[in-house]
């Protein structure tokens, strides 16, 4: 039986070091393979930490208590399932409520007020500034209407060609009269 725990025991550091180590790149390779959809318990690293909690705590009680084989068996799974809950509610749970991209795709300013930090000419480029709650982007832009816009100036992102907001002046009078 302790052939089992050393085992378990091994296997998880083994497995810890290399995740460490090569975790970017077998998380490419495998591309989620072990995941199951909807079971965030059920996680590699949850199950490799409650092997190798499993795997310690019966080396430990085998040879450090007067438990029998039977005893020593039950404990240390109860010991692996308390790790793997102590990994789930402390780390994965955690982590995967902190997961908030700011990241934004140039199609989705399409619609956005931004201003101009940069003026642009009739058939040039300038810059627009757009604020977002999480902070603001400073991009390459063009008129829509080819017409001069000033720095400073209100305008609407129209459409974004080639990586380039295509914006035109926004006329708050115009939507009062809409």
């Amino acid at each position: 039986m302790e052939a089992l725990y050393w085992g378990c025991l091994i296997g998880g550091a083994v497995f810890a070091i290399v995740s460490l180590v090569l975790g970017d790149l077998i998380d490419g390779l495998l591309d989620g393979a072990f995941e199951m959809p909807g079971v965030d318990f059920f996680k590699p690293v949850v199950l490799a930490g409650s092997i190798t909690a499993f795997g310690g705590a019966g080396i430990l009680l085998t040879r450090y208590s007067s438990l029998s084989v039977m005893s020593s068996l039950i404990l240390s799974l109860l010991i692996g399932i308390a790790a793997a809950m102590l990994v789930f509610f402390a780390y994965i749970k955690p982590m995967r409520n902190s997961d908030v991209s700011i990241a934004f795709s140039m199609k989705e300013l399409a619609g956005k007020i931004g201003e101009i930090t940069i003026p642009i000419p009739a058939n040039g480029f300038g810059e627009v500034m757009i604020r977002f709650a999480s902070g603001s982007t400073i991009q390459t832009a063009s008129s829509f209407e080819q017409l001069p816009i000033a720095a400073g100036a209100r305008v609407v992102v129209v459409d974004v060609v080639d990586g380039v907001l295509r914006v035109s002046e926004w006329d708050e009078d115009v939507l009062k009269e809409l």
